[in-house]
């Protein structure tokens, strides 16, 4: 978790930096893309600080209350982020482009705006590749997208996402505040705001779909849970596997619960031994099933 946070910290920095300069040069001169650009940096930097709020929440030890511990903690903020990122980003950056369609203003010195989107771009950039690095770093041996589309922790795939929309939003914005300058056409400008809302309420879907699917209790793969099956039906005592019962309670940290019936030739000890091997071989080939509870048919002897 220590390696996401560098992830999070590097996007809220270039964040507040680049929302304050962005509205600053909306304001002078009237470009109703800047100011959807504005929006957008100014949503992902408290998206940035409410994504720390819930790794330290989640970090919190078990209790009585919570004896798994807080894991889901992060899920709920990535959905709190997610929600933030479509209604402010997404839904005043259109918003904000229909009233600039409907009262067309022209832009004026626009040469900031393509200074201050170069300076966004770089920094953008920046922080979409630190992000890229603690993700190529976690993702081990996993094809990209593969890795990506299985992340569970959201304080890396959010990050990433949001990197990934505001790159494309300036590319957007600079495409329609040329077209805006170049034809004198005050339209192109709120075309392009709307053009970034539509991309931000996009990817807060997205990531909506996400954050859902973690906290009604998604479990594992349906080729880990092959895999897991494999290995217990294979032992020579074994002679029934029940439903493999999985649940994500944390971004690296799995709950996996089954029945499994033995030989009833089987003594305890036997017994006892087959599930201690199970347990230690199912941590090591996936470290994020952390709590395991197999459940073993008694013996007759």
């Amino acid at each position: 978790m220590a390696e996401s946070r560098i992830a999070v910290y590097g996007a809220i920095g270039a964040n507040v930096a680049i929302a304050a300069t962005k509205f600053a040069v909306a304001a002078v001169t009237g470009s109703s893309a800047m100011l959807s650009e504005g929006f957008h940096s100014a949503v992902d930097s408290g998206n940035g600080v409410l994504l720390l709020i819930g790794t330290h929440l989640s970090e919190r030890p078990a209790t009585a209350e919570h004896p798994f511990g807080h894991g889901k903690e992060l899920f709920f903020w990535s959905l709190i982020v997610a929600v933030l990122i479509f209604g402010l980003g997404g839904g005043l950056s259109i918003f904000e482009g229909v009233q600039h369609i409907l009262n067309p203003q022209p832009i004026r010195d626009a040469h900031w705006n393509y200074i201050v989107l170069a300076a966004a771009a770089l920094f953008e950039g920046i922080s979409f590749t630190i992000a890229l690095r603690v993700f190529l770093r976690d993702k081990g041996d996993r094809p990209f997208w593969r890795a990506l589309r299985t992340s569970k922790d959201p304080t890396t795939y959010t990050v990433l996402a949001e990197d990934f929309a505001a790159l494309t939003g300036l590319a957007v914005a600079t495409v329609g505040i040329a077209l805006s300058q170049h034809f004198d056409l005050p339209e192109a400008d709120g075309a392009a705001s709307i053009i970034i809302g539509v991309i931000l309420a996009g990817v807060a879907v997205v990531l909506i779909y996400e954050a859902r699917g973690l906290l009604v209790g998604e479990g594992i793969r349906a080729d880990t849970a092959a895999a897991i099956r494999e290995l217990l039906s294979r032992h020579p005592l074994v002679r029934h596997v029940g439903p493999l019962l999985s649940m994500y309670i944390g971004p690296e940290e799995v709950l996996l619960t089954t029945d499994v019936e033995f030989d009833p030739n089987a003594s305890s000890g036997e017994v006892a031994a087959a599930v201690r091997g199970f347990e230690h071989e199912i941590r090591q080939r996936f470290d994020k099933i952390t709590r395991i509870y197999i459940e073993a048919q008694a013996p007759r002897r």
